[in-house]
């Protein structure tokens, strides 16, 4: 059945994209801040930066990776014909309601995408390049509240795409004509043998 195929497409879409949610938090709270670095002053002033082992870095890119698959995933959900009956792009367009959050979620995504590789790159940039000529206060980190950013706009961008995913299936239904296809199956089953015209009985009033 239609519904239980987008069922299963709904729980692949979320499940990725809960995890990079899970992810991206969990990347932002062990985050280290600047002043946990230890600063190393050699002696013709280049300072090293020492930063506590974490798993930031790969937090970061795992969730990045779980979001685009989520995505791609749902992309792939919108065109996919259910129960072999393909529809076209150009009949879903007609759905304004669906349009409406495809572009939404497409936004949220490239939004939350964006944010988790910036803080990604930015914290593994600081990393690989620790040496500095001077640095007037704590060791340079990625901003705080990316990850935090990243990882909510990554969960708003899934929940949309299960909203488009349940457009499609209403666009679907009215396109097909589900409806009227079980309201006339239903009537049809319904042989004469079945009907039993209602016995209507005649009284004599008495004088």
């Amino acid at each position: 059945m239609a519904l239980g195929q987008a069922g299963t497409f709904a729980l692949v879409v979320a499940f990725p994209g809960v995890i990079a949610f899970i992810l991206g938090i969990v990347a932002e709270n062990s985050k280290p801040t600047g002043d946990l670095a230890v600063k190393l002053v050699s002696a013709s002033g280049q300072t090293t930066c020492l930063y506590p082992k974490d798993p930031t870095p790969a937090l970061g890119t795992l969730a990045a990776i779980l979001l685009f698959i989520s995505a791609t995933i749902a992309v792939v959900s919108l065109v996919y014909p259910y129960e072999g009956k393909r529809i076209s792009i150009k009949n879903l367009a007609k759905s304004v309601g669906l349009v409406t959050f495809v572009v939404l979620s497409l936004t949220l995504f490239l939004v939350a995408e964006s944010l988790l590789l910036w803080a990604t790159v930015l914290e593994s940039v600081h990393r690989s390049h620790n040496h500095h000529s001077a640095i007037p206060g704590f060791c340079p980190t990625a901003k705080a509240g990316l990850f935090g950013g990243a990882a909510f706009m990554a969960l708003d961008s899934t929940l949309f795409w299960l909203i488009c995913l349940m457009l499609v299936v209403n666009a679907r239904a009215d396109h097909f004509g589900y409806e009227e296809e079980d309201v006339k199956g239903t009537y049809e089953g319904v042989t004469s043998a079945d009907y039993v015209p209602p016995i209507s009985t005649h009284i004599t009033p008495k004088v």
